[in-house]
């Protein structure tokens, strides 16, 4: 890394300890009958051919820097944007949602641009938002803090499932465009903050909701795989949905990156740039043969 760079370790998060948290935990998981455990989403069969799809997830640490400017309500859109994508990933169709709202103290407007927020996202997706919770906990968080968390639950016939097991190398990987840093890497981009100031669109813009992109993909071409691109970046989160003994090789200068990624680049070396953020890729597909979108790379033998 180069020297003066800021990193996510520095500004407090270390990806490789959720990494080793995921593999600590799989055993216990896993004894359960769960499968699909360290994936986007978990699955459990119905028992009539289908299974259902859940994940469970937070907008984090950008919840701050949205309080601060006035944007929770492109928050509440980062929540369900974010659970129904990796839900997505599966191949399955969303269904519902259910949201969790905590702070030391619950003040009513700002609960209310949250869920408002997350409704918008889920009336585009034909998701319910069928319930949730809100908590003031006093002495867990800290006065003027918040949290937002959600699950999403979908259901996929097991012959339209989607779980990379068929892909091979030689096959193709395709990017659909973010809106810029999504809700991922937020600890980091307020450390940069301190070093210099950025108010671009794509700093809070929310994630890009990729239903519809995804259905359309699979009615032109054989989606193999599917990845969501959140905190690990691009090959770490496509590295979650490939066969052992594949990996992608990515071409980096195929797409133009975003104003806010430049920005970034003047405080955070490349190499870990390409490891916490999505780099104007939010979503990753996997297909034998070229389709209409940007070609990133190909999948090659380990």
């Amino acid at each position: 890394m180069a020297q003066g760079k800021r990193t996510y370790a520095a500004a407090g998060v270390s990806i490789e300890k959720g990494e080793a948290v995921v593999e600590r935990l799989r055993a216990a998981v896993e004894s359960t009958g769960a499968t699909g455990f360290g994936a986007f989403a978990g699955l459990h069969p119905l028992g009539d051919g289908r299974l259902l799809a859940a994940t469970t997830d937070s907008v984090g640490t950008k919840l701050i820097l949205a309080r601060e400017r006035g944007r929770l309500r492109a928050c509440g859109a980062d929540l369900a944007a974010h659970c129904i994508n990796d839900v997505v990933t599966t191949g399955a169709d969303p269904l519902i949602l259910l949201d969790y709202v905590a702070a030391s103290r619950i003040e009513l407007e700002e609960v209310a641009e949250l869920v408002e927020g997350a409704a918008e996202v889920c009336r585009q997706a034909g998701v319910a938002l069928v319930g949730g919770e809100t908590a003031e906990l006093p002495g867990i968080y800290r006065e003027g803090e918040l949290d937002f968390a959600g699950t999403c639950v979908g259901v996929v016939e097991r012959g339209r499932l989607v779980d990379g097991s068929r892909v091979q190398a030689g096959d193709l990987v395709l990017g659909l465009p973010s809106a810029g840093v999504h809700a991922n890497g937020f600890t980091l981009v307020r450390h940069v903050l301190e070093d210099e100031g950025y108010d671009g669109e794509d700093l809070l813009a929310p994630t890009r909701l990729y239903l519809d992109d995804v259905r359309g993909l699979r009615e032109r071409v054989d989606v193999r795989a599917l990845a969501h691109v959140t905190g690990g970046g691009i090959l770490g989160n496509l590295s979650r949905v490939l066969p052992a003994g594949l990996r992608a090789e990515i071409d980096w200068e195929a797409w133009e990156r975003p104003p806010v990624f430049r920005w970034l680049a003047g405080h955070v070396g490349e190499e870990e740039l390409r490891r916490v953020f999505n780099l104007g890729i939010g979503y990753l597909a996997v297909v034998p043969e070229p389709a209409d979108g940007l070609v990133l790379g190909r999948i090659v033998r380990a």
